[in-house]
Formats: structure tokens, sequence, C-alpha cells
């Protein structure tokens, strides 16, 4: 999926969905928020208006195109086990894509979709180049051993010994393997993102 200007997305949704966006540079940048009037004072956003702004703020967080996220939010919604927002926020963090990113293995989504499209991830021994491959409890994930000694990650394994990842999956970073131990858990009181709001937008 291609995205547009960074800072410029940031400041729409209002939050720091991209790595670029955490920098002092971005601080400093003069804010052009759409969602500001000319005397600078926010205008108030109605519901609809919010609903689409969290839906944009997690769709670009993940990188993922309007139709792609349209159908993860459909199978969320038809689905009877579990609460939508829950199974939607699975799907999104189960990507393999996500996955790379979240074990530190990257320094973004955009470089952890990269890594996989080009074929140096594998899942259970076999390559696998899908970002959006969905992995499951009992799944291991790994660089292929060539690329294992590249400049990058050799440097990348002295940071992934300080590196916390999620409890859902360890990671051996001297080998640069992972093994997915279980399912992410959405928490409303420590999420960045209403889902909520997001399944709202699309029962319109």
């Amino acid at each position: 999926m291609k995205i547009g200007p960074k800072y410029k997305i940031c400041r729409r949704v209002g939050d720091r969905i991209f790595e670029k966006c955490c920098s002092e540079k971005f601080e400093m940048t003069p804010s052009k928020n759409l969602f500001k009037s000319k005397q600078g004072r926010r205008r108030n956003v109605s519901e609809y208006g919010q609903q689409l702004l969290e839906k944009q703020k997690v769709r670009f967080t993940y990188g993922i195109n309007e139709k792609q996220f349209s159908n993860y939010v459909k199978r969320a919604v038809s689905r009877r086990d579990v609460a939508p927002s829950d199974y939607l926020y699975e799907s999104l963090e189960k990507r393999l894509d996500n996955v790379v990113y979240r074990l530190g293995l990257s320094s973004s989504r955009i470089h952890a979709r990269q890594m996989v499209s080009h074929g140096h991830i594998k899942v259970n021994g076999q390559r696998v180049n899908i970002p959006s491959y969905k992995v499951k409890a009992g799944d291991s994930v790994s660089i292929k051993d060539r690329i294992k000694k590249s400049p990058m990650i050799v440097e990348l394994a002295e940071k992934l010994e300080a590196y916390k990842q999620p409890k859902w999956m360890t990671l051996d970073h001297k080998k640069f393997e992972a093994k997915i131990e279980g399912s992410p858990k959405f928490d409303v009181l420590e999420s960045t993102f209403n889902l909520k709001a997001v399944l709202e937008y699309y029962s319109r």
C-alpha cells in the first residue's frame, strides 16, 4: 500500500502512527492539522468524523488499503464466538509483517513488509512472502540464514537483548527465531485504538 506524506497523516489522525512522527523534527514542524480553523482553533468533529479518524488511524498504522481493511472488519463482525473488536485486533496483530515488527526484527511495519515480500522470513521453516499471512499459536517465525549475516541484522542482535516482545510470542535473539505462544488480547484501557468507533463506522 502506498502511503502519502507521513507528517500530514499523523497530524490528521492525531497520533504518532509512524516512526518518522516520533522525531523531534516532527514536533517542531508547523501544524497543518486539517481539523483546525483559520484562527488556529480545533473545530468540533462530528461523530462520523471521529469514527473516520479512528478507522484511518488503525488502517494507516498497519499499512492496509481500504478494501483489505473492510474485509477484516466484515470477517470480525460475522464471527459469533468472539467479540468483533477482539477478533479484528487479533487478525491485524497476527499478520506476518506485524509479527516481524512486534518481534523487533525491523524498525517499522513498512520495513517488516519489505522483509516478508522479499522472502527473508520463514514460517515453520518455509519461506513466506505474503505480508498478510496470518500466523497461529505454535508457529515458528525466523529469518533466512543468509540474511542473518547482513550488517543490518548483526547490528540488530545487540538491540534485541534489551527489547521486550509482546507476551504472546517469544524470541531467541541469538538465533533470530521466534515462537508464537498464543494470541494478542485487545485491552481498551491500554490501546490507543478505538475499535468500537471503527466498527460503528462500517455499520452505517
